[in-house]
């Protein structure tokens, strides 16, 4: 029996989100699986990934083979890592403490460029908030001052006429008397 690591989907269309398993290779997709290893969403940004990494580890030792997606994930979360370091245990060539030291300072660094992701892209959004709040308020400044030019125009208009208007009538008199 070949037993695989894989996903199984889950979610609405336009939702979707999925499990991550271990079952029998022949399986259907969605069918039957052996154990529930954790859930992965990449609808949000960065993707959310919640593995149990002891049994995924285990899963991984007893020689169960992970689809491509599934071996990106369990080595975006160390699993994989952990696995070969843990093999170079079996061959002699580390032993248990430098596999945990080498291990803690690849999660540090890891942790260290999601945190950076998440708050690059925080700041990215403050940024074109931002952005759109001063173009926004240029164009409403231009706006405004296209209706003030047009609004004294209108009223110089009307000053120059009410002045001819006011000129008319006085020399309209004189020309009758």
């Amino acid at each position: 029996m070949a037993v695989k690591i894989r996903l199984q989907r889950h979610g609405k269309k336009d939702a979707v989100f999925f499990h991550v398993v271990v079952s029998d290779g022949r399986a259907p997709r969605d069918g039957k699986f052996i154990e529930k290893l954790g859930v992965y969403n990449p609808n949000t940004n960065p993707a959310t990934i919640d593995i149990n990494f002891d049994s995924a580890l285990s899963w991984l030792q007893k020689g169960a083979q992970p689809t491509d997606t599934c071996r990106a994930i369990l080595s975006y979360k160390g699993v994989m890592m952990k696995k070969h370091l843990l093999g170079g245990v079996s061959k002699g060539a580390l032993t248990e403490a430098q596999v945990e030291q080498k291990f803690n300072k690849w999660l540090e660094d890891k942790e260290g460029k999601v945190t950076g992701k998440k708050e690059r892209l925080s700041s990215d959004a403050k940024k074109m908030i931002n952005d759109r709040f001063k173009a926004e308020t240029a164009k409403k400044e231009a706006t405004a001052a296209k209706v003030l030019a047009k609004n004294t125009a209108a009223a110089e208009v009307e000053k120059t006429a009410n002045a001819d208007n006011a000129e008319t009538p006085a020399s309209t008199d004189e020309n009758n008397a």
